[in-house]
């Protein structure tokens, strides 16, 4: 009886072609099949390095079904590397699942790794790293987009998102009225890409610089923000006064009364009133 099959999990160049590992390499030339987000893409990639490893899509809508058929691959002694689109599987990509499952029938996976656009962007946003939450993609809805930012607005660590080309600067928008335009930020498009642009700042700031580039309107984003600083002492009575109120009345009335209370302002109010779990209306 064969051993079983490796599951490798494979991180690739979120831009340029050059950032391939040796090792990466060596694995997508030696595995028995390529589970990929997206075949064409990795196709182009596999035929860049001179391979002809087979491909097999793996994506979000099919993935759940084709679990079963690659665990049985690896229990028939195939190796198999999963790969995203660009970067490392999983952040923000499908194969959740995948490696979920091999973990539980006992396969061995091994990272193989590499670029990640989080990960990059943070190495050179100049904010602070020595606590960062990773939030990807926010809700495409403006309403719940707005909803989780109010409930990050005092998180102290530095905040890391992705964000498509045709909301970019609707993020920027909300980012700034859930934050304050003061709050410093960095922007990064392309990365490792021909034409890889940062741009640093306040919010409001950033916000102007990608309005003013020609460029950009393409590409793709990864946005970094610093979190919020140092509680002042009053946030302590403001958050219990809107907890109280809040326990009694809607969101928005409890913010109201509360900031009459303590002098704080009604977004900092309403937004610890949301946290709180309150909702208008209710």
């Amino acid at each position: 009886m064969n051993a079983p099959g490796v599951l490798y999990v494979v991180a690739t160049p979120i831009g340029n072609l050059d950032d391939i590992s040796s090792r990466a390499r060596t694995i997508l030339g030696g595995v028995a099949l390529v589970a990929a987000e997206d075949t064409r893409h990795s196709g182009q990639l596999l035929a860049h390095l001179g391979l002809r490893t087979p491909l097999l899509a793996l994506h979000e809508h099919n993935e759940a079904a084709r679990v079963e058929a690659l665990l049985a691959r690896l229990a028939g002694g195939e190796s198999i590397a999963l790969l995203s689109d660009a970067g490392t599987p999983l952040i923000s990509d499908p194969g959740y699942r995948l490696v979920a499952a091999a973990r539980e029938r006992g396969f061995t996976v091994t990272p193989i790794p590499g670029a990640c656009a989080a990960i990059t962007a943070l190495s050179a946003a100049g904010l602070p790293t020595h606590r960062f939450r990773f939030e990807g993609f926010l809700p495409a809805r403006a309403a719940a987009r707005r909803t989780r930012l109010a409930e990050l607005q005092h998180c102290p660590d530095t905040l890391v998102f992705y964000e498509a080309v045709h909301r970019v600067g609707e993020m920027l928008d909300d980012l700034a009225a859930a934050f304050g335009e003061e709050r410093q930020a960095c922007v990064a498009r392309e990365l490792t890409k021909l034409h890889e642009s940062f741009y640093w700042g306040t919010l409001a700031a950033v916000r102007a610089q990608l309005a003013a580039d020609p460029g950009g309107g393409r590409g793709e984003f990864t946005l970094v923000v610093a979190g919020a600083p140092e509680a002042r002492a009053g946030d302590a009575e403001l958050g219990r006064v809107v907890q109280l109120l809040g326990e009694e009345l809607p969101a928005a009335q409890a913010a109201r009364l509360a900031a009459r209370i303590t002098g704080a302002s009604r977004r900092e109010a309403y937004a610890l009133a949301l946290r709180a779990g309150t909702e208008p209306g209710s």
